[in-house]
């Protein structure tokens, strides 16, 4: 298993890297957790959170499953929302797609895939509730724009969760973001 070998490898030389530029990165890290960013992202191993903002371990806290979506029966999702928002404090969620996501071109398609189908199935709906919009649409294009009316979508999902309105209610200073993350040059554009 020369792979796991290697990533373990990685880790001692990454750790070790860390604490020869920050001898209390490790110790500060493990005393405290103050992100003030919720990260809810695609599972792609492309878009990597901390990575593609520039933030170091404890700065963002991350969920991400296939295709960034918010189902209000999802208890993973809505747990790490609550946890968030209710114990860390943050104060912006961001939720964050990127072109070029296999589960939104899963979604365009008709073929079963398997238990996945069930999950895809809320893409599908958002794109019959645009067909409007998207008919219009081929290929890349089409794709590239249900990426986007998704990441909408699902960050009107968390504006309307209970977690988010108790919280404004409260007064919370909370920020909820739609962003969208280019594969193809790195960058992210703010869909608001």
């Amino acid at each position: 298993m020369p792979e796991i070998k290697r990533l373990l490898d990685n880790n001692i030389k990454w750790a070790d890297e860390t604490m020869a530029r920050d001898p209390e990165f490790f110790d500060t890290l493990s005393q405290q957790q103050s992100p003030i960013y919720l990260w809810i992202g695609c599972s792609d191993s492309r878009v990597p959170a901390n990575q593609i903002v520039d933030l170091l371990p404890g700065d963002i806290f991350v969920h991400r499953n296939v295709a960034n979506l918010v189902v209000h029966t999802d208890f993973n999702c809505l747990s790490v929302l609550q946890y968030a928002v209710d114990v860390l404090k943050v104060k912006h969620v961001i939720v964050c797609g990127h072109y070029g996501c296999g589960g939104i071109d899963a979604a365009l398609t008709n073929e079963p895939l398997g238990l996945i189908d069930n999950w895809l199935g809320h893409i599908k709906d958002i794109a019959a509730f645009h067909d409007d919009e998207l008919g219009g649409l081929v290929g890349e294009a089409k794709a590239a724009r249900l990426c986007e009316l998704n990441v909408l979508t699902q960050a009107d999902n968390v504006s309307k969760s209970s977690i988010v309105k108790d919280a404004l209610a409260r007064g919370q200073d909370l920020k909820v973001h739609s962003w969208i993350y280019s594969l193809r040059n790195g960058k992210i554009k703010d869909l608001a």
